[in-house]
């Protein structure tokens, strides 16, 4: 599923892309902007302004209830029913594109010499060429994760 974010949900669109979701964050658009943008691409609209959403006719769309960008991940995998579409690290969290799998032997010049010898796997964004790896962080996101993996009732 692909969305369009507006500018006061990045942590939102920001968790989605860790996810693995295809989503469209511009942090300064008009309405007019993401409207179009969602109905370019078929993407789904999210945004807590309902004025923006009262616009979206025949835009599959979605009013985000909550503040806390925790429960309007939730929210966002309930309602569209997404757990079994997660494919958390596989997008990069700047630019949108789908990684690649970089060979460690490949990494050696792009990441510290701290990482290289610490980290197992690598991939690359090949539109921005951010490289990730699990770095220390990584058992909190796994935490985070599970956590928003869990179905509402």
């Amino acid at each position: 599923m692909k969305f369009v974010v507006d500018c006061m949900l990045g942590k939102l669109a920001k968790w989605l892309k860790i996810l693995g979701f295809d989503v469209l964050f511009l942090s300064k658009a008009e309405d007019d902007e993401l409207l179009a943008l969602a109905r370019k691409d078929g993407r789904t609209l999210l945004s807590r302004d309902h004025a923006l959403l009262g616009r979206a006719k025949g835009l599959k769309s979605l009013f985000i209830e909550s503040e806390t960008w925790e429960d309007q991940v939730k929210q966002v995998l309930d309602r569209f029913s997404l757990q079994a579409e997660v494919r958390p690290y596989s997008r990069c969290v700047e630019c949108n594109r789908p990684l690649k799998p970089l060979p460690k032997s490949k990494a050696a010049n792009l990441v510290t010499t701290f990482v290289y010898e610490r980290a197992d796997t690598f991939a690359i964004c090949p539109s921005c060429g951010r490289v990730f790896w699990q770095g220390t962080h990584f058992n909190d996101m796994e935490a985070k994760l599970a956590e928003l993996l869990k179905k509402s009732v």
